[in-house]
């Protein structure tokens, strides 16, 4: 069991004792149509909602960390909604850690409010974490680290994606030569360093793909210590071997995201894929 954030654990420390005691696995909960079908649900929110709730059981007590793909709600409306609060506080009750794959990304009280949507304590849509977008200017988010930090939740702020439409703006250079990818981790390190107690991770973490080349995206080692969501893992190509040839000194703070190379394994085995792909990656979690 991961410890709450009601404890007072910042959330960089809770994936840090997650995947310490658990390994580096996400399991993504992505309710797809293809998926839904496959597994002889109705694509609908009933559909995604039982599909949430099995993976969330099969990922218990296997995986420190779960993802829900907030679209594949979001498309039936507020039912869909309803389904996904009821994933979201299942799996927390469960100990999981959630990550709310939102990508909120906007200015000012809007920023504002989309951040205490998913990281209010006892809202109905809470999650410990929130994916958001930066690329409005990583001063839009300050509202949002600003309620992470009171709540201890935590943040992922896209950085360098994987996705080949993403390179002409995030490889951009600026005029200090830094690439956009860079300065963006540039920028949110610098606050993790002033809010985050030495020999702590920081809770400020960071999207970098499994298949992004760190050099070629202008990206070099951070401090403090910061959670990384990687995905990309699994059936995008990228493999349990790669966390450390890729993210090299950063290895140790990868959250490797797998969602289609897990849930097509069905619901039969499901629990058995998560146990397969977890130890994988298990062996190198102190790399």
């Amino acid at each position: 069991m991961t410890s709450p954030a009601g404890d007072g654990t910042p959330f960089g420390e809770r994936v840090r004792s997650g995947i310490a005691a658990h390994g580096r696995l996400c399991v993504g909960i992505d309710p797809h149509v293809p998926l839904l079908q496959e597994w002889g649900l109705d694509a609908s929110a009933a559909g995604a909602r039982e599909f949430g709730l099995r993976v969330v059981d099969a990922a218990a007590g296997r995986v420190a960390i779960v993802k829900p793909q907030v679209s594949f709600f979001e498309r039936y409306g507020s039912a869909g909604f309803a389904a996904l609060e009821d994933v979201l506080a299942a799996a927390r009750d469960a100990g999981l850690l959630v990550i709310a794959d939102a990508k909120r990304g906007d200015i000012g009280s809007t920023m504002d409010a989309y951040a205490e949507a998913w990281l209010t304590p006892g809202s109905p849509l809470e999650a410990d974490a929130l994916t958001a977008n930066p690329f409005l200017g990583v001063g839009t988010l300050e509202g949002t680290f600003d309620l992470a930090e009171r709540a201890h939740k935590g943040v992922f702020v896209l950085a360098a994606t994987s996705n080949p439409d993403a390179f002409t703006a995030q490889r951009a250079r600026l005029g200090t030569g830094e690439t956009v990818s860079g300065a963006i981790v540039r920028e949110v390190a610098a606050r993790n360093a002033r809010i985050t107690p030495e020999g702590e991770w920081g809770s400020l973490g960071f999207v970098v793909g499994g298949t992004v080349d760190w050099t070629d995206a202008g990206l070099s080692p951070f401090a403090p210590v910061a959670p990384i969501l990687g995905p990309g893992f699994g059936h995008q190509g990228a493999e349990p071997e790669h966390v450390r040839s890729r993210f090299g000194e950063m290895a140790p703070a990868v959250i490797a995201s797998e969602s289609r190379s897990i849930l097509a394994a069905g619901p039969d085995r499901l629990a058995a894929r998560i146990t397969e792909r977890a130890l994988l990656y298990r062996g190198d979690r102190h790399a």
